[in-house]
């Protein structure tokens, strides 16, 4: 226990925001090495990735997850440094601390545990981290995974140890994301004075029905593994910021989070078509930020739930929700994949936490899964 929270503070006290590594994964390394592990640095651009193999054969246990962290925001905010890592009332306290250095601890103590007890077992462990998770996301798990794949490396089974849970530890682990398509939407109208509305055309005025229907639109019903698609305007921006002033357009900023159940280029279509039924003049830039994603449900998944019931007695269930992650890489490569960490309740909030007693509970599923899958 007491190496599980020395190595969590260790970790937290790394400034690392995205894509800064900042030092974690050379504590990683250090750790892993010592044990047995063959750890090799994979830097793209500016971003540092480790890719930590124990032992050659198959089947292929990997556990993922990224370093970086987003920015705490103002620092006068948090109840204590957001890089000072800090034990309160039974929780762990600094950024970071759910979305992931706290599992990536407890991963790597349950590994270090696992080994220490069973040096020869039958298959392979591995660690896949990045500190591009929370940014981009262009050189991190998704350049790891292409090197992978050009040296013939199959990996069988992955635990992405994202904060999955919700309201208690083990409750639900995840196996799939919706995908997100983000769009920047200019509207079109002819800037003039406010005293004079016949000579200009107001496109904020003209574009409220339009985005009044998008936003009350039924895209879709989901489907059994997913929910529906949810559509959501985050930025609108006009004027030039005189209050005499008609703008000239409008830009509105909106992202889709769908399922499996529509395509991008049929989301993009229908967006297309009730923009048009306003007959408003407009231009679209879509990005598309990720593309959902199922995994295969097997003896991994099988061997989690198992493993969760056995320490917390949760009966944890499947869920596709939240935001995306970087399994979305690692399940098209056919290895079957599971979310599972602490609590997703503070991630990205300031004074950011993790219960010990949680991080405690997530270690020992972590180890009895590893004792459940390699030792036969």
């Amino acid at each position: 226990m007491n190496d599980l929270i020395t190595l969590a503070q260790d970790l937290l006290a790394c400034p690392s925001v995205t894509p800064d590594d900042a030092g974690c994964q050379d504590i990683l390394k250090e750790r892993l090495a010592r044990i047995g592990f063959h750890c090799e640095s994979l830097r793209f651009g500016d971003v540092d990735n480790l890719w930590a193999r124990y032992g050659t054969e198959a089947p292929l246990l990997v556990f993922a997850g990224h370093t970086d962290v987003v920015p705490p925001g103002p620092l006068e905010d948090w109840t204590s440094p957001p890089f000072a890592p800090e034990i309160r009332d039974g929780f762990l306290y600094g950024r970071g601390a759910a979305d992931m250095k706290g599992a990536i601890a407890a991963m790597v103590i349950a590994v270090e545990t696992f080994i220490q007890s069973t040096p020869h077992f039958s298959g392979s462990l591995a660690f896949l981290i990045t500190s591009d998770e929370e940014g981009p996301a262009h050189h991190g798990t998704q350049k790891v995974m292409e090197q992978l794949q050009q040296r013939g490396i199959q990996i069988d089974g992955c635990i992405v140890g994202e904060p999955s849970s919700e309201q208690v530890l083990g409750d639900q682990i995840r196996v799939g994301r919706r995908g997100s398509l983000h769009g920047k939407l200019t509207v079109h109208g002819k800037q003039g004075h406010v005293a004079h509305p016949h000579l200009a055309i107001n496109p904020i005025h003209q574009s409220v029905p339009a985005l009044t229907q998008l936003t009350q639109t039924v895209w879709d019903q989901g489907n059994e593994v997913f929910p529906q698609t949810t559509f959501q305007i985050t930025n609108l921006h006009g004027g030039t910021g005189a209050a005499n002033v008609i703008p000239g357009h409008l830009d509105v900023l909106f992202n889709l989070r769908f399922s499996t159940v529509l395509t991008v280029e049929a989301l993009k279509q229908r967006v297309q078509d009730i923009l048009d039924s306003h007959e408003l003049c407009y231009h679209i830039q879509w990005t598309i930020g990720a593309l959902p994603f199922l995994s295969s449900r097997g003896h991994l998944t099988d061997t989690v739930q198992a493993a969760i019931h056995t320490i917390t007695e949760q009966h944890a269930r499947l869920s596709t929700g939240g935001g995306t992650s970087d399994a979305r890489f690692i399940v098209p490569t056919g290895a079957e994949v599971v979310e599972l960490g602490v609590l997703h309740t503070t991630a990205h909030q300031v004074d950011e936490c993790v219960s010990i007693k949680d991080l405690e509970y997530l270690m020992n599923i972590y180890l009895k899964v590893l004792e459940r899958r390699l030792v036969y």
